[in-house]
């Protein structure tokens, strides 16, 4: 697929989930599965963004409806945030990890969320005036071409959506322009381990699922590199194996892609 089917078909994908519910995978969860037998008792966001490594007191500071069980890992406590920082959030769906950076950065501080989903960016904003969270804003965009300043953010977060990304390096490149000389980068994201099957590889489905779009712990380094990230490090997470294993049952992509934090500086 080119790079525009790509995007469309994600975008398609992802405004669904927010107008109709659903959560990551290659299926919403109110429907069988699309890639395994159907699904008795689907997860609810809570349990899998617990599974994700959300604490409970995360879970409960979030506004309703702001978290719909998308992602890979957390990246809040890898971003380090504090008082005062200005944090760009990529993919930033119904705006859940932008307000959990929120509370961190206080009210002196500002959260942007970049979306390329209207439908996304609807619930965003109507959660963020329901709550009057005065410090987040979020900004139709995509996040190969970032709504944002040169040198004007301190940390770029994002939680499984680069691997949806037709064009990854050029989404390292603008995050890096985005940061402040020593910002940092810290992202959730699926890599990938092992060849894929050409079966699943060729699933449009398992790409909007957050599957077939990874890409290697070297090629990721690599990108980083190329768009001038220095202290870079890749974390696998082999324990998310059963997390990745629920979104396409049955199929075996836990043995080809497993999430990882991906960690890296701007020099200053």
């Amino acid at each position: 697929m080119d790079e525009n089917t790509v995007r469309e078909l994600v975008r398609q994908s992802y405004g669904s989930i927010a107008t109709s519910g659903g959560n990551s995978g290659c299926c919403a969860p109110q429907t069988p599965s699309c890639c395994g037998s159907p699904a008795a008792a689907p997860p609810s966001a809570a349990e899998l963004s617990s599974q994700m490594g959300y604490s409970a007191e995360e879970l409960a500071a979030a506004p309703e409806g702001s978290n719909l069980g998308l992602g890979c890992g957390n990246p809040q406590g890898l971003a380090a945030l504090r008082p005062g920082d200005t944090v760009v959030d990529l993919g930033s769906g119904a705006g859940f990890d932008c307000f959990l950076a929120a509370r961190q950065v206080g009210p002196e501080g500002r959260v942007i969320g970049v979306d390329m989903t209207h439908e996304m960016l609807r619930k965003a904003r109507d959660n963020a005036v329901r709550v009057g969270a005065d410090n987040v804003a979020f900004r139709l965009g995509e996040i190969e071409h970032l709504p944002v300043a040169d040198n004007s953010a301190d940390a770029v977060i994002s939680n499984c959506v680069v691997n949806l990304s037709p064009d990854k390096l050029q989404v390292f490149r603008e995050a890096h322009r985005v940061l402040k000389p020593g910002g940092r980068l810290a992202i959730s994201d699926v890599v990938n381990l092992a060849p894929i099957p050409d079966a699943l590889a060729s699933d449009p489905e398992l790409l909007c699922g957050c599957v077939t779009g990874a890409a290697t712990v070297a090629d990721i380094e690599h990108w980083l590199s190329q768009a001038g990230f220095i202290d870079v490090v890749v974390s696998v997470k082999p324990e998310s194996r059963e997390l990745i294993a629920s979104w396409a049952p049955g199929t075996g992509v836990e043995a080809c892609v497993v999430s990882a934090m991906i960690e890296g500086r701007k020099p200053d």
